[in-house]
């Protein structure tokens, strides 16, 4: 049913709606789209989300701030060390704690373990949407070896609990034994990507349906401050990895393209794959020796403190304040926010049939975003 009429471009009433979700079977979270369609292509869309809000930040108000950065790898399945290793660092900046370099370490490799982990999600479930269960499947089968790693390292298939305030638990240490294992899994990972690759980008079926769709022009992506992958999906060279100290110690090469389509949303998560490989190589060659955290540290009330960092979707923010070790006014933005936005401008223009394939290819984590449950309206 038509709630309402909105103009076209034009100023032509749109006469037709089509509402999709909260549950579609393109969507792997619940989340509602409405087109406003002519002549079955896309005028005008519309995403409202909201379904998954917890409240999480009002929840996080008054606890040990310890208690509360656990909290936060509960934001999320995918990013969950992403969360927690934000919120660590958020305390660890406001308290003046110093961590070992063996801690972070682990840390970066955890990150990058869990960027691929994301990555390769991102690539099964876009494969998916395209309707090519096939290469979905292979891709789910290549990521079992990332979540292998994962779990030995931090003892879960999804939230990890590595990072702590003053470093990494004792549980996440990587002995020669785990060395090893993630020495040869990244071997396996590296040939199995380049494999499916080749066979993706080589298949013509698949290319007629990602070439040219969903196009974001690189000044939309600009003005609604698009992050992430998608944004270097776009042509911009900017990673923010490269201004944190933790990367200081990794040579990383900032993978960009300029055709702005789902084909290079989809090229992006490839290429970024074997850049996080690099990273972990690098990390476990030249992994410093000495303690994986430092327990000495004191706490004192601070004000706000704000931390930034990449995860896979693209800039993550937490802050909040300490008074007597809890935490106060916690905020946490996420990147799908920005591009979410985004994709429902890169949806117009589209066939109906390819309105959900232009929603996903930001790869939206509508966990991560639904604690603002607003309607996200150009």
């Amino acid at each position: 049913m038509i709630e309402e009429k909105i103009p076209n471009p034009n100023g032509e009433l749109i006469e037709t709606e089509i509402s999709m979700g909260t549950v579609h079977p393109a969507a792997l979270e619940p989340y509602r789209v409405r087109f406003f369609v002519e002549d079955e292509i896309i005028q005008e869309a519309e995403i409202t989300i909201g379904v998954n809000h917890r409240g999480v930040e009002r929840i996080m108000e008054g606890l040990p701030v310890e208690k509360a950065n656990a909290l936060t790898e509960k934001i999320c399945g995918i990013c969950s060390n992403s969360h927690t290793w934000n919120s660590v660092l958020t305390a660890e900046k406001g308290l003046n704690i110093d961590i070992p370099e063996r801690a972070n370490y682990i840390r970066v490799i955890m990150g990058e373990l869990e960027r691929l982990h994301s990555h390769l999600l991102y690539l099964a479930h876009g494969c998916e949407v395209l309707g090519h269960e096939t290469f979905s499947m292979r891709i789910f089968y290549i990521r079992e070896t990332v979540m292998d790693l994962l779990h030995m390292i931090g003892g879960n298939r999804v939230q990890y609990g590595v990072s702590i305030i003053g470093g990494v638990r004792p549980r996440c240490e990587l002995n020669e034994m785990r060395i090893q294992k993630v020495e040869s899994g990244l071997d396996e990972l590296e040939k199995n990507i380049v494999n499916f690759s080749e066979r993706f980008t080589s298949d013509p079926i698949v290319n007629s349906r990602i070439e040219g769709v969903g196009y974001l022009p690189p000044k939309q992506a600009r003005k609604l401050a698009v992050t992430g992958p998608s944004l270097r999906a776009c042509g911009f060279n900017y990673d923010l990895r490269t201004e944190m100290p933790q990367y200081d110690d990794f040579d990383f090469n900032i993978i960009s393209l300029d055709t702005c389509d789902v084909k290079a949303n989809l090229l992006m998560r490839v290429l970024e794959s074997f850049e996080s490989i690099k990273i972990i190589r690098q990390a476990i060659k030249n992994l410093p020796k000495g303690p994986i955290a430092d327990r000495n540290w004191e706490m004192f009330d601070c004000d706000f403190i704000k931390s930034y960092i990449e995860v896979p979707r693209g800039i993550c923010y937490h802050s909040f304040a300490l008074e007597d070790g809890r935490v106060r006014g916690s905020v946490i933005r996420t990147p799908s926010m920005a591009n979410i936005a985004a994709m429902q401008y890169a949806a117009i223009g589209n066939h109906i049939t390819d309105g959900q394939l232009c929603i996903v290819q930001c790869d939206p984590c509508f966990t991560c975003t639904d604690r603002a449950f607003e309607i996200i309206e150009l």
